[in-house]
């Protein structure tokens, strides 16, 4: 059974691993790293799966798989170099960070497989894209596919197109979150009370989702099929074109996509 190391068990990190043993995975077969010794020992208790140093984790582990923040991934590197070898598969789910800071920071032909991930992988139900590096094989893909698909869907993706994929999916949820928390505001404004707008909108957004993951019918049809001629929602459209919010949304998606190429910029050199 491979062996696989989480470099970093912050909430992504976490979440990954415990997909992995719901996913049928062994917390014998599973290690971690985490600076802080009682959140280590937290994750030990709740999973029953050992922590361990980098060094360890690197010599015991098959896969390793990086979850540290961009910015504290210099040191993760200099420590991995002397360590790994080309029978290692490592996973970056470092936003903005390329397969090439990695393949030039580490011994000549590991494989290195990016990852963009997001957030609700706590509830299993990610949207993780991955692109394989210039050493990493299909088998690679395949074992990196197998182990984000317990945690939700996976989709390959040129590694060209990684810095969209996390402004759109990568950063997707927070625009979602943000909608919902200005629309409770708008029910509290219209007189509900709190608990109440907040499960109207939620409900409204579960089932939303529902009917755009369950259906064939574009974004527009399941829109219009809502907008009634002279209705509340066409009112309600007209005032969010009116404030510009489908322009603002575009604005928004491409400036994250931009910190994103400016994060794996850092990095060259």
């Amino acid at each position: 059974m491979t062996t696989i190391a989480v470099l970093g068990a912050g909430k992504i990190g976490e979440a990954l691993l415990s997909g992995l043993l719901h996913g049928g995975r062994s917390a014998s077969d599973l290690l971690f790293t985490e600076r802080h010794p009682e959140r280590a020992a937290e994750l030990t208790e709740r999973y029953g799966i050992v922590g361990v140093e980098v060094a360890e984790a690197a010599k015991r582990a098959d896969v390793l798989v990086v979850a540290v923040k961009p910015q504290d991934i210099e040191p993760v590197l200099d420590e991995l170099a002397p360590l790994v070898g080309t029978d290692s598969l490592v996973v970056s789910l470092c936003a903005g960070l390329p397969t090439s800071l990695y393949e030039r920071r580490l011994p000549a032909g590991v494989p290195v497989v990016r990852v963009m991930p997001n957030t609700p992988m706590v509830v299993n139900e990610a949207m993780s894209a991955v692109s394989p590096g210039t050493h990493a094989r299909p088998e690679h893909v395949a074992l990196v596919t197998e182990m984000l698909s317990s945690v939700g869907q996976v989709i390959e993706v040129p590694e060209r197109q990684q810095d969209a994929v996390t402004a759109l999916s990568g950063s997707g949820p927070a625009y979602f979150f943000f909608l919902v928390e200005a629309m409770i505001d708008a029910g509290i404004l219209l007189g509900l009370p709190r608990a109440v707008a907040e499960k109207l909108i939620v409900q409204s957004a579960v089932g939303a989702a529902k009917m755009l993951a369950e259906s064939d019918e574009h974004p527009v049809i399941l829109r219009e099929a809502v907008t009634s001629p002279a209705g509340t929602t066409i009112n309600a459209i007209r005032e969010l074109e009116k404030h510009g919010v489908r322009a603002a949304l575009l604005a928004a998606i491409e400036a994250a996509r931009d910190r994103s190429v400016e994060l794996g910029k850092a990095h060259e050199g």
